[in-house]
């Protein structure tokens, strides 16, 4: 499908029979593919026992994606190849700053599939080393595919 997308699918101004509706005659159509909450062990932290020890980090991972208009699993982006890319790298890597975390996931995702146009990547790190009571503390990081 590439950067053409649903601009080249045929499917412009007239019914289309693969889905029985009138189909869309505006520009590109792009689709968010989104993992929410995804819990992943990592060895991220400033403080010693969190390199030794580690802890459980939630990732949520929201990808713009060009859409393709087939109904087959090879006209999207796997998200569970997504979901393991972000496994393993949370459980590879060992990064002081959840900030490098997220700069290091957002660099694999948009390298996974020429598709991916966009993603935004959250780390939380619900056991953050925090005196005061919290709910979380995360980061969130966007990145875009280079149009050259």
């Amino acid at each position: 499908m590439g950067s053409q997308g649903a601009r080249n699918s045929g499917h412009q101004g007239r019914h289309c029979s693969s889905c029985g509706t009138e189909s869309w005659t505006g520009g590109t159509l792009i689709y968010k593919i989104r993992i929410d909450g995804l819990q992943v062990h990592g060895f991220h932290g400033v403080l010693q026992h969190e390199k030794d020890y580690g802890q459980e980090f939630l990732v949520d991972i929201s990808l713009d994606v060009d859409a393709g208009l087939e109904d087959n699993i090879q006209s999207t982006v796997s998200y569970a190849a997504i979901a393991d890319i972000a496994t393993e790298i949370c459980g590879r890597t060992r990064f002081d700053l959840i900030e490098s975390l997220a700069a290091s996931l957002v660099r694999a995702v948009l390298n996974y599939d020429p598709r991916i146009l966009r993603t935004t990547v959250t780390v939380h790190k619900p056991s953050a080393p925090l005196a005061q009571k919290f709910k979380d503390v995360s980061v969130t990081l966007a990145g875009t595919r280079d149009e050259n």
